[in-house]
């Protein structure tokens, strides 16, 4: 009987050696080693337990009740911590488990225990119930523990595949989560992976870019200083191996117009110097190139705003300082009006630069308190009646119009800016119209004028910050900023603004404001 047992024995651990080789789910694994393990030591029952951070765990059971591994979890959750563990804890888990066995079975079980050891650390304990108790010869216990040995290598490959797999996957998890578009290219810049925000950016799918080339993919129009991946890494890498390649430029898109990117290129180099990826990332600069075109579109308008009036100033007080002539009172008097004008221009400049940059870092504060808007438009149409003689000024607000709660400085700031506009873009003259409807919730406001109106592609953009079409900027001065505050203000007091103009019949501004119901 003894030489069967050993063939038998024998044969168990080339079954592992090759559970060793074919198989890395640390599940599986597991539970072919226990089965193993519960018919080469003729037990009834048996389950692996693994020592993971500090704690020793169930990992795998066979033949057990439910009811005896929820008594066996909370004593291996308890085992003491020691110096030296593989000295203490194997035994202590060891001997409860043996405690535990004798008492459940009323002495009718008993077991084996085979550590599992991965260079010289314990990782886990092998433990086969059994109702017999057996002795081991020294050749018997040292087949026992290659066998242990070669379970322990099974369970730590398994281990260490279960790790990479989880990394691989937390690694994937963060590509998928970066907002910007990943691309990893092999070293002849094939596409390997590409993540879901690249394949938004692109509008199409994955498996239209993986395994496609790089320059057939990402193709840039308008580039920055004109050089391409493909370029740059001519004859090897550029410059040094932790070197990083930036470009610049919009992303050809199949039937989406052109996306303005930036694309850092970073290579993955091995130990001895080969380049085995290249990692790119790729950036949505829109909202950069905007700030851009906004700063240039600021410079200059505000160049142009403020160089005029300070030229017509100094031109007239130069005029009026002249040592060799003698001006009469008229003429004092009119390059003095000029004068004031003009400050006053450069005044209301900046005061809505000042309202702007305030409005940018959320800091527009808003007084509430009654305001009475049908008679501060009747206050302010007064005032402009006196900068225009072209133009008749109308106020048109039914009797007991409803009182509205807001800052009555911002939204008098509101009506002037619509009313100069109206006054403005109409030069020709006509009739200015500032009306009041009460609804039961708001109350509507609407400023019209008899001018050119407002051309249909301009109406997205009339409220943007330094927004003037083409036409305003030949023909007349300003910012650009009057409906871009306008709108700011009246959101502010959670209501809308908008626009019903129809080219050549005039211009429409309305904005609603919420009543006060008290």
């Amino acid at each position: 009987m003894l030489p069967d047992l050993r063939v038998r024995q024998r044969d168990y651990l080339l079954e592992i050696l090759r559970a060793i080789t074919q198989e890395l789910d640390l599940d599986k694994v597991l539970a072919r080693i226990l089965t193993i393990s519960i018919e080469m030591l003729a037990g009834q029952a048996g389950l692996i337990a693994l020592r993971e951070q500090g704690r020793w765990r169930v990992a795998v059971s066979q033949g057990i009740s439910p009811a005896f591994l929820r008594q066996l979890e909370p004593l291996l959750a308890t085992v003491p911590e020691h110096e030296a563990p593989e000295l203490f804890e194997l035994p202590e888990v060891n001997r409860r488990l043996q405690s535990l066995t004798r008492a459940a079975s009323l002495g009718l079980l008993t077991g084996v225990a085979l550590p599992l050891l991965s260079r010289s650390q314990v990782i886990g304990l092998l433990f086969v119930f059994r109702n017999y108790l057996g002795s081991f010869t020294a050749n018997d216990k040292m087949l026992l523990q290659s066998f242990a040995d070669q379970a322990a290598i099974a369970v730590n490959n398994a281990l260490l595949y279960t790790r990479l797999r989880d990394e691989e996957q937390r690694t994937a998890a963060l590509l998928d989560s970066v907002a910007d578009g990943i691309l990893i290219l092999s070293a002849d810049h094939t596409i390997e992976h590409c993540n879901p925000a690249l394949v938004r950016m692109l509008g199409v799918s994955g498996e239209q870019i993986r395994g496609k080339k790089h320059d057939e993919v990402i193709r840039l129009t308008r580039q920055k200083d004109g050089i391409t991946l493909e370029q740059a890494e001519a004859g090897g890498w550029p410059l040094t191996p932790n070197a990083t390649l930036y470009v610049e430029g919009d992303l050809e898109r199949h039937g989406l117009p052109p996306l303005p990117v930036g694309i850092t290129y970073a290579p993955f180099i091995s130990a001895n110097g080969a380049l085995l990826n290249i990692i790119a990332s790729v950036r949505d600069i829109t909202r950069f190139r905007e700030a851009e075109e906004l700063k240039s579109t600021f410079i200059s308008v505000i160049s142009h705003e403020l160089k005029t009036p300070v030229a017509l100033i100094k031109g007239y007080v130069s005029t009026l300082r002249r040592e060799d002539a003698v001006w009469d009172r008229e003429i004092v008097q009119d390059s003095l009006a000029v004068i004031e004008e003009e400050a006053d221009r450069l005044t209301e400049l900046i005061e809505n630069l000042l309202d702007a940059t305030r409005l940018q870092a959320g800091v527009l504060a808003i007084n509430s308190a009654d305001v009475d808007i049908a008679a501060l438009a009747r206050r302010i149409a007064e005032r402009f009646k006196t900068q225009t003689s072209r133009h008749t000024i109308e106020v048109n607000f039914p009797e007991n119009f409803p009182i509205v709660l807001g800052d009555e400085e911002r939204l008098a700031q509101v009506l002037s800016n619509l009313i100069s506009n109206a006054i403005k873009y109409s030069p020709n003259g006509g009739k200015i119209q500032i009306s009041g409807r009460a609804l039961p919730e708001q109350v509507v406001i609407c400023v019209s004028d008899q001018g050119s109106g407002i051309a249909a592609k301009d109406l997205p953009f009339v409220f943007e910050r330094f927004y003037r079409s083409e036409d305003a900027s030949r023909s007349t001065k300003g910012a650009g900023l009057g409906l871009y505050l306008a709108r700011a203000v009246v959101e502010a007091h959670g209501g809308r603004i908008w626009v019903d103009s129809k080219p050549g019949e005039g211009a429409r501004i309305c904005f609603s404001l919420l009543r006060d119901e008290k």
